[in-house]
Protein backbone atom coordinates (compact mmCIF):
# COMPACT_ATOMS: atom_id res chain seq x y z
CA UNK A 1 0.00 0.00 0.00
CA UNK A 2 1.18 3.60 -0.77
CA UNK A 3 2.35 5.60 2.05
CA UNK A 4 0.05 8.55 2.84
CA UNK A 5 1.47 11.59 3.01
CA UNK A 6 0.94 13.53 6.22
CA UNK A 7 0.22 17.32 5.68
CA UNK A 8 3.20 19.73 7.25
CA UNK A 9 2.49 20.82 10.17
CA UNK A 10 3.23 24.87 8.94
CA UNK A 11 1.34 24.58 5.76
CA UNK A 12 -1.17 26.86 7.34
CA UNK A 13 0.89 29.85 8.71
CA UNK A 14 3.03 29.80 5.25
CA UNK A 15 -0.35 30.16 2.83
CA UNK A 16 -0.86 33.17 5.72
CA UNK A 17 2.37 34.78 5.52
CA UNK A 18 1.75 34.25 1.10
CA UNK A 19 -1.03 36.07 2.09
CA UNK A 20 0.24 38.86 3.73
CA UNK A 21 3.18 39.20 1.52
CA UNK A 22 0.79 39.57 -1.50
CA UNK A 23 -1.44 41.92 0.57
CA UNK A 24 1.56 43.82 1.12
CA UNK A 25 2.77 43.83 -2.01
CA UNK A 26 -0.39 45.35 -3.42
CA UNK A 27 -0.33 48.16 -1.03
CA UNK A 28 2.95 49.09 -1.66
CA UNK A 29 1.96 49.22 -5.87
CA UNK A 30 -1.18 51.38 -4.66
CA UNK A 31 1.10 53.85 -3.11
CA UNK A 32 3.56 54.40 -5.97
CA UNK A 33 0.73 54.80 -8.07
CA UNK A 34 -0.67 57.21 -6.06
CA UNK A 35 2.38 59.32 -6.52
CA UNK A 36 3.36 58.26 -9.69
CA UNK A 37 -0.90 60.04 -10.69
CA UNK A 38 -0.03 63.09 -8.35
CA UNK A 39 3.12 63.65 -10.42
CA UNK A 40 1.15 62.94 -13.79
CA UNK A 41 -1.17 65.08 -12.71
CA UNK A 42 0.93 68.17 -11.79
CA UNK A 43 3.17 67.38 -15.53
CA UNK A 44 -0.42 67.86 -17.28
CA UNK A 45 -1.02 71.02 -15.50
CA UNK A 46 1.87 72.67 -16.16
CA UNK A 47 2.11 71.62 -19.28
CA UNK A 48 -1.69 73.30 -20.02
CA UNK A 49 -0.50 76.29 -18.33
CA UNK A 50 2.68 76.27 -20.17
CA UNK A 51 0.60 75.96 -23.77
CA UNK A 52 -1.74 78.33 -22.58
CA UNK A 53 0.87 80.88 -21.86
CA UNK A 54 2.39 80.40 -25.03
CA UNK A 55 -1.09 80.95 -27.09
CA UNK A 56 -2.10 83.87 -25.67
CA UNK A 57 0.99 85.65 -25.26
CA UNK A 58 3.14 83.95 -27.35
CA UNK A 59 1.44 82.13 -30.50
CA UNK A 60 0.35 84.21 -33.77
CA UNK A 61 -2.89 82.60 -33.27
CA UNK A 62 -4.05 85.24 -31.14
CA UNK A 63 -2.54 87.94 -32.54
CA UNK A 64 -4.24 91.15 -33.65
CA UNK A 65 -5.63 91.53 -37.36
CA UNK A 66 -7.45 94.52 -36.73
CA UNK A 67 -10.05 96.85 -35.16
CA UNK A 68 -13.45 97.35 -34.74
CA UNK A 69 -15.19 100.56 -34.59
CA UNK A 70 -18.96 101.42 -33.14
CA UNK A 71 -19.99 105.00 -32.72
CA UNK A 72 -18.97 107.34 -34.91
CA UNK A 73 -20.63 110.02 -37.48
CA UNK A 74 -18.76 112.80 -37.56
CA UNK A 75 -15.76 111.28 -37.66
CA UNK A 76 -15.10 107.94 -39.87
CA UNK A 77 -13.86 104.64 -38.71
CA UNK A 78 -10.36 105.19 -41.39
CA UNK A 79 -10.11 108.23 -38.76
CA UNK A 80 -10.40 106.36 -35.90
CA UNK A 81 -8.44 103.34 -36.87
CA UNK A 82 -5.43 105.67 -38.25
CA UNK A 83 -5.52 107.94 -34.67
CA UNK A 84 -5.80 104.27 -32.93
CA UNK A 85 -2.59 103.00 -34.50
CA UNK A 86 -3.62 99.22 -33.23
CA UNK A 87 -0.34 97.30 -33.62
CA UNK A 88 -1.53 94.81 -35.98
CA UNK A 89 0.21 91.28 -35.32
CA UNK A 90 0.88 91.71 -31.50
CA UNK A 91 -0.77 89.64 -28.92
CA UNK A 92 -3.77 90.75 -28.73
CA UNK A 93 -3.18 90.05 -24.74
CA UNK A 94 -0.27 92.23 -24.03
CA UNK A 95 -1.97 95.67 -25.97
CA UNK A 96 -2.35 98.52 -23.95
CA UNK A 97 -5.40 99.92 -24.32
CA UNK A 98 -5.21 102.84 -22.64
CA UNK A 99 -2.45 104.00 -24.82
CA UNK A 100 -4.95 103.25 -27.93
CA UNK A 101 -7.79 104.83 -26.20
CA UNK A 102 -5.48 108.11 -25.59
CA UNK A 103 -4.81 108.87 -28.70
CA UNK A 104 -8.09 108.15 -29.72
CA UNK A 105 -9.40 110.68 -27.21
CA UNK A 106 -7.21 113.16 -29.01
CA UNK A 107 -9.44 113.63 -32.04
CA UNK A 108 -11.55 116.84 -31.51
CA UNK A 109 -14.76 115.35 -31.90
CA UNK A 110 -14.35 112.66 -29.29
CA UNK A 111 -15.91 113.12 -25.98
CA UNK A 112 -15.17 109.61 -24.63
CA UNK A 113 -13.85 106.40 -25.85
CA UNK A 114 -14.04 103.23 -24.19
CA UNK A 115 -11.31 100.29 -26.09
CA UNK A 116 -11.66 96.62 -25.24
CA UNK A 117 -9.97 93.02 -26.20
CA UNK A 118 -12.59 91.53 -28.85
CA UNK A 119 -11.28 87.64 -28.69
CA UNK A 120 -10.01 86.34 -30.53
CA UNK A 121 -8.19 88.79 -32.43
CA UNK A 122 -9.59 92.08 -32.71
CA UNK A 123 -9.77 95.34 -30.86
CA UNK A 124 -13.22 97.32 -30.16
CA UNK A 125 -13.26 100.91 -30.10
CA UNK A 126 -16.65 101.89 -28.87
CA UNK A 127 -16.75 106.10 -29.83
CA UNK A 128 -19.11 108.74 -27.85
CA UNK A 129 -18.89 111.67 -30.45
CA UNK A 130 -19.49 115.36 -28.80
CA UNK A 131 -22.79 116.99 -29.46
CA UNK A 132 -23.33 120.17 -30.88
CA UNK A 133 -25.68 122.75 -28.84
CA UNK A 134 -24.84 125.58 -30.81
CA UNK A 135 -22.38 126.85 -34.47
CA UNK A 136 -20.24 129.84 -34.84
CA UNK A 137 -18.29 131.61 -37.54
CA UNK A 138 -15.41 131.46 -37.73
CA UNK A 139 -12.54 132.37 -40.91
CA UNK A 140 -15.98 131.41 -43.12
CA UNK A 141 -17.03 128.23 -42.09
CA UNK A 142 -19.72 127.41 -40.00
CA UNK A 143 -18.40 125.09 -37.20
CA UNK A 144 -20.31 123.24 -34.40
CA UNK A 145 -20.22 123.52 -30.54
CA UNK A 146 -20.71 121.06 -27.57
CA UNK A 147 -21.86 121.83 -24.40
CA UNK A 148 -17.88 122.38 -23.34
CA UNK A 149 -17.78 124.70 -25.45
CA UNK A 150 -15.27 122.59 -27.56
CA UNK A 151 -15.27 123.57 -31.63
CA UNK A 152 -15.23 120.40 -33.05
CA UNK A 153 -17.01 119.83 -36.54
CA UNK A 154 -17.67 121.89 -39.52
CA UNK A 155 -21.13 122.09 -41.26
CA UNK A 156 -21.34 123.33 -45.30
CA UNK A 157 -23.91 126.17 -43.81
CA UNK A 158 -25.58 127.37 -40.46
CA UNK A 159 -28.20 124.29 -39.59
CA UNK A 160 -31.39 125.36 -38.72
CA UNK A 161 -31.71 123.83 -35.67
CA UNK A 162 -28.80 125.44 -33.68
CA UNK A 163 -28.86 129.11 -32.75
CA UNK A 164 -25.67 130.54 -33.84
CA UNK A 165 -22.66 131.93 -31.43
CA UNK A 166 -21.23 135.27 -32.49
CA UNK A 167 -17.74 135.57 -31.23
CA UNK A 168 -14.93 138.19 -30.97
CA UNK A 169 -11.79 137.14 -31.69
CA UNK A 170 -11.20 138.07 -27.63
CA UNK A 171 -13.62 135.72 -26.79
CA UNK A 172 -12.65 133.25 -24.58
CA UNK A 173 -12.93 129.21 -24.74
CA UNK A 174 -14.80 130.06 -20.85
CA UNK A 175 -16.42 132.51 -22.06
CA UNK A 176 -17.64 130.08 -25.19
CA UNK A 177 -18.19 127.50 -22.86
CA UNK A 178 -20.24 129.54 -20.99
CA UNK A 179 -22.34 130.40 -23.70
CA UNK A 180 -23.51 126.91 -24.65
CA UNK A 181 -24.74 126.17 -21.12
CA UNK A 182 -26.85 129.37 -21.23
CA UNK A 183 -28.12 127.59 -25.35
CA UNK A 184 -28.81 124.14 -23.29
CA UNK A 185 -31.22 125.93 -20.66
CA UNK A 186 -33.15 128.08 -23.15
CA UNK A 187 -36.91 126.77 -22.98
CA UNK A 188 -37.88 124.87 -26.39
CA UNK A 189 -40.84 127.98 -26.78
CA UNK A 190 -38.31 130.53 -26.86
CA UNK A 191 -34.67 128.80 -28.76
CA UNK A 192 -36.55 129.60 -31.91
CA UNK A 193 -36.89 133.34 -31.17
CA UNK A 194 -33.18 133.74 -31.11
CA UNK A 195 -31.45 134.82 -33.62
CA UNK A 196 -27.72 134.60 -32.34
CA UNK A 197 -26.28 134.84 -28.81
CA UNK A 198 -23.67 137.75 -28.84
CA UNK A 199 -20.16 136.37 -26.29
CA UNK A 200 -17.92 139.05 -25.36
CA UNK A 201 -16.72 137.63 -21.80
CA UNK A 202 -18.27 134.68 -19.52
CA UNK A 203 -19.94 137.30 -17.51
CA UNK A 204 -21.55 139.51 -20.97
CA UNK A 205 -23.83 136.70 -22.60
CA UNK A 206 -26.89 138.31 -24.85
CA UNK A 207 -28.92 136.85 -26.75
CA UNK A 208 -30.71 138.44 -30.36
CA UNK A 209 -34.29 137.76 -30.82
CA UNK A 210 -35.24 137.70 -34.16
CA UNK A 211 -38.09 140.73 -33.91
CA UNK A 212 -35.00 142.68 -33.19
CA UNK A 213 -35.38 142.37 -29.15
CA UNK A 214 -32.26 142.42 -27.16
CA UNK A 215 -31.86 140.00 -23.68
CA UNK A 216 -29.11 140.96 -21.53
CA UNK A 217 -28.42 137.33 -19.82
CA UNK A 218 -25.09 137.87 -18.13
CA UNK A 219 -23.38 134.76 -17.43
CA UNK A 220 -24.86 131.35 -17.13
CA UNK A 221 -25.29 131.17 -13.52
CA UNK A 222 -29.26 130.70 -12.75
CA UNK A 223 -29.64 130.15 -16.38
CA UNK A 224 -32.73 128.25 -15.41
CA UNK A 225 -34.56 131.01 -13.46
CA UNK A 226 -33.77 133.63 -16.19
CA UNK A 227 -35.22 131.74 -18.34
CA UNK A 228 -38.59 131.45 -16.73
CA UNK A 229 -38.52 135.14 -15.92
CA UNK A 230 -37.95 136.12 -19.52
CA UNK A 231 -40.79 134.15 -20.64
CA UNK A 232 -43.08 136.27 -18.31
CA UNK A 233 -41.53 139.70 -19.45
CA UNK A 234 -41.61 138.85 -23.25
CA UNK A 235 -45.15 139.27 -23.12
CA UNK A 236 -44.70 142.93 -22.22
CA UNK A 237 -43.14 145.44 -24.52
CA UNK A 238 -40.24 146.30 -24.47
CA UNK A 239 -36.84 146.76 -26.77
CA UNK A 240 -34.37 145.23 -23.72
CA UNK A 241 -34.94 142.80 -21.00
CA UNK A 242 -32.12 142.76 -18.59
CA UNK A 243 -32.24 139.22 -16.62
CA UNK A 244 -28.70 139.10 -15.90
CA UNK A 245 -30.42 139.15 -11.73
CA UNK A 246 -33.24 137.10 -12.54
CA UNK A 247 -34.74 138.31 -9.08
CA UNK A 248 -34.11 142.19 -10.31
CA UNK A 249 -35.59 141.81 -13.92
CA UNK A 250 -35.16 145.11 -16.07
CA UNK A 251 -37.27 145.97 -19.05
CA UNK A 252 -36.05 149.20 -20.95
CA UNK A 253 -38.74 150.86 -23.75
Amino acid sequence: MPTRTEPRPDSAQERRLDLARRRFARRQWARRWLAWRVVLSVVMVVTLVGGGVWLIFFSAALAVTGAQVEGTAVLSQSEVRSRAAVPIGSPLATLDLDAIAARVERLVPVKDVDVTRAWPDRVRIDVTERVPVAVVEQDGSVQGVDEDGVVFRDYPGRPGDLPLLRVEESTSAAALAEAAQVVEVLPAALAPKVDYVEVRTVDEITLRLRDGRTVLWGSADQSADKAAVLEVLLAQKGSTYDVSVPGRPVLRP
